[in-house]
C-alpha cells in the first residue's frame, strides 16, 4: 500500500497555505477568490485545500490536471505533437479574465514522473514559456498592486521520493518537518520563524551595500546590489521559505560559479551547472549532463542575467536532506548554509518603494531584468559573503552558513 499523509497532517498543511501564506503571512479573506493549481497525485491536499478555502469564506477556482505516466505522457505528447502556431497560442481573453478575477493563487508541485519531458527538443518548451508570458506579467502587475499574492508548496509522490534517495515515508516526513506539520499551531510556528529571519531581513535592506563578493573554492564572483534595493524573505510565497534574497543590478555581475546541487527543469536534469558572468551576462556555461537543455534555456530572451541573489541560514532551516525538488533544495539547511541565484526574472519587491509606480524604462534604468525565466541553481558548498557597503569599508554577512549581521 502506498504511504500516505494522514487527514490531520493534510488539514495543517491547508492551514498554513490558506490562512498564512496567502495575503503576505496574513491569510486569505472573506469574498476573495483563491485559484489551486494541482495534479491528481495531490488529489488529498487538493481536497484539504478546498476545503479550508471554503471555511474562510473565500471562494476557489480549481485547476486539476492528469498526472503523467508511461502511457499517458501528457507533457510530452504535447510538445511532441505541436507545430509552431500551437506552441505560440495564448488563449488570451480566457487568461485576462482569470488574470482579474483571482486574488490568490496556490500551485501544489507533485510530479508523478520528474523526467517526463526528457529528450524534447528544449527549443519547444522555451518557446512555449515565452508565449505564456503575458499572463505572468498580468500577475506582476495586480501584485505590485497589491492586489494579488501567490505561493508553491509540495506534495510528495513516489517518483519524487526515489529520486531523492528516500522512501515515500521518510520522503513526507521531511516535508512535514519543513512546514512545522509536526507542531501543535502550524500557523503559528510559521509567524514565529518568520519573525526571526524578519530580523536579519530589516538589517542587511539598512546596510548601504553597493557590491557583494561571493568567494569560495568553487565560486569568484561578484554582485552589483544597485540602487534602491531591499532584502526579501518571510512572505509566503513559497512553503517552506528560509532564504533572505533580493534581486541585483544585472549589469554589474562579473566572475564564475559552479553549483553543487542537481537543477530538475523543464521536465529534465541537469548536472554539474558552471557559470562565468562578464559585464552582467553569462558568456559561458557548461553541464556535465542535459548541458543542451542549459544553453537553450540561458537563450531565451532575459535568461542570461541574474535575476536573484539569495542566502538560506542553517539556523533557520528545517530542511536536512536533498529533496530533488528546488522549492526544497534552494532552502536546504546544510554544514554550510545554502547559496543560490536565479537567471532571469527579477522580483520587484526587490525594489524599495512602490512598485506600482515604475515604468518599464524605471525598471531597466535600475537594472531589474525581466524574462519569461526564473531558474535557481544551488549550491551548498562553503561560501563567504562580503558586502562593499557605499563608504568602501567591507563587512562578512554570511560566513560558515549563516548570516553574520
Amino acid at each position: 500500500m502506498i504511504y500516505q499523509p494522514t487527514d490531520q497532517v493534510l488539514q495543517k498543511y491547508a492551514r498554513v497555505l490558506v490562512r498564512f501564506a496567502l495575503n503576505s503571512g496574513r491569510g486569505v479573506k472573506k469574498g476573495e477568490v483563491v485559484r489551486v493549481v494541482a495534479h491528481e497525485s495531490a488529489k488529498p491536499l487538493y481536497f484539504a485545500l478546498q476545503q479550508e478555502i471554503m471555511a474562510a469564506g473565500a471562494q476557489m477556482i480549481g485547476q486539476y490536471l492528469p498526472d503523467d505516466d508511461e502511457r499517458y505522457n501528457f507533457s510530452r505528447a504535447y510538445f511532441e505533437s505541436a507545430v509552431p502556431a500551437q506552441l505560440d497560442f495564448f488563449p488570451k481573453q480566457y487568461l485576462k479574465g482569470l488574470a482579474e478575477e483571482i486574488d490568490h493563487n496556490i500551485v501544489i508541485l507533485s510530479e508523478a514522473d520528474k523526467r517526463a519531458l526528457a529528450g524534447v527538443e528544449p527549443k519547444k518548451i522555451m518557446r512555449r514559456g515565452e508565449a505564456m508570458k503575458p499572463l505572468r506579467q498580468w500577475l506582476d502587475k495586480k501584485e505590485n498592486q497589491g492586489r494579488f499574492t501567490w505561493t508553491i508548496a509540495l506534495y510528495g509522490t513516489p517518483a519524487m521520493a526515489e529520486e531523492a534517495g528516500l522512501s515515500l515515508e521518510q520522503y513526507w516526513r521531511e516535508i512535514q518537518r519543513a512546514c512545522y506539520l509536526d507542531k501543535a499551531d502550524s500557523v503559528n510556528e510559521w509567524k514565529m520563524v518568520y519573525r526571526a529571519i524578519e530580523k536579519t531581513r530589516s538589517r542587511l535592506s539598512k546596510m548601504p551595500i553597493e557590491e557583494l563578493y561571493v568567494k569560495g573554492s568553487d565560486v569568484d564572483l561578484k554582485i552589483t546590489l544597485g540602487r534602491s534595493r531591499r532584502w526579501m524573505g518571510g512572505s509566503g510565497r513559497n512553503v517552506p521559505s528560509f532564504e533572505v534574497f533580493t534581486s541585483p543590478d544585472w549589469r554589474g555581475t562579473e566572475g564564475w560559479i559552479r553549483f553543487n546541487q542537481p537543477l530538475y527543469r523543464y521536465g529534465n536534469l541537469i548536472k554539474g551547472i558552471e557559470l562565468e558572468f562578464k559585464e552582467g551576462r553569462v558568456v559561458r556555461s557548461k553541464a556535465a549532463e542535459n548541458e543542451k537543455v542549459l544553453k537553450e534555456m540561458i537563450k531565451t530572451l532575459g535568461a542570461d542575467k541574474v535575476g536573484e541573489f539569495s542566502l538560506t541560514d542553517k539556523r533557520h532551516s528545517r530542511i536536512k536532506k536533498f529533496m530533488a525538488e528546488t522549492l526544497y533544495d534552494e532552502n536546504v539547511g546544510g554544514p554550510q548554509g545554502n547559496t543560490h541565484i536565479a537567471l532571469g526574472k527579477s522580483y520587484a519587491d526587490t525594489y524599495d518603494g512602490d512598485p506600482a509606480k515604475l515604468k518599464k524604462k524605471d525598471w531597466q534604468k535600475l537594472g531589474f531584468n525581466d524574462s519569461s525565466v526564473h531558474t535557481d541553481m544551488m549550491s551548498t558548498t562553503k561560501r563567504e559573503v562580503t558586502a562593499r557597503l557605499n563608504d568602501g569599508s567591507e563587512r562578512v554577512i554570511y560566513k560558515n552558513g549563516q548570516f553574520t549581521v
